[in-house]
């Protein structure tokens, strides 16, 4: 299959006290932590991605340019989406924004690759081997 340019995908949670910024370490307030807010990010471009790898390929998050604007309270839904804006070859870049339900958190771009499974986790392995 053929990715196309506006694929979209979708990632949401709620804020706990488990994906906050003091509980990661990423800061010091029991809001929703950047890090958690960039997995959202991630997840949702990857999941937009599945439908069309073939059987042995995956993708892998090589680049993001965000900004965290809004702090988000626990208790709160938090989501991101991922829409495809270029594709060249296995690289694919996508347009990514963050909401709580009070409005936007964030947002920027995130670039993916797509990979061959096996032949990515061979060449991982042979770093432990160094």
């Amino acid at each position: 299959m053929t990715i196309e340019l506006g694929l979209k995908g979708r990632s949401e949670t709620v804020v706990t006290n488990q994906n906050t910024a003091d509980a990661v370490g990423s800061g010091l307030v029991p809001v929703f932590a950047t890090p958690f807010m960039i997995a959202l990010m991630e997840n949702a471009a990857c999941t937009a991605l599945v439908p069309y790898l073939e059987a042995g390929q995956g993708s892998v998050g090589t680049k993001l340019n965000i900004t965290h604007d809004s702090a988000t309270p626990i208790g709160l839904k938090v989501w991101a989406e991922a829409e495809v804006t270029a594709v060249n070859g296995k690289q694919i870049i996508f347009s990514v924004n963050a909401f709580d339900e009070k409005g936007p958190i964030g947002g920027g771009t995130h670039e993916r690759f797509i990979i061959t499974v096996d032949r990515f986790m061979e060449k991982t392995a042979k770093k432990a081997e160094a």
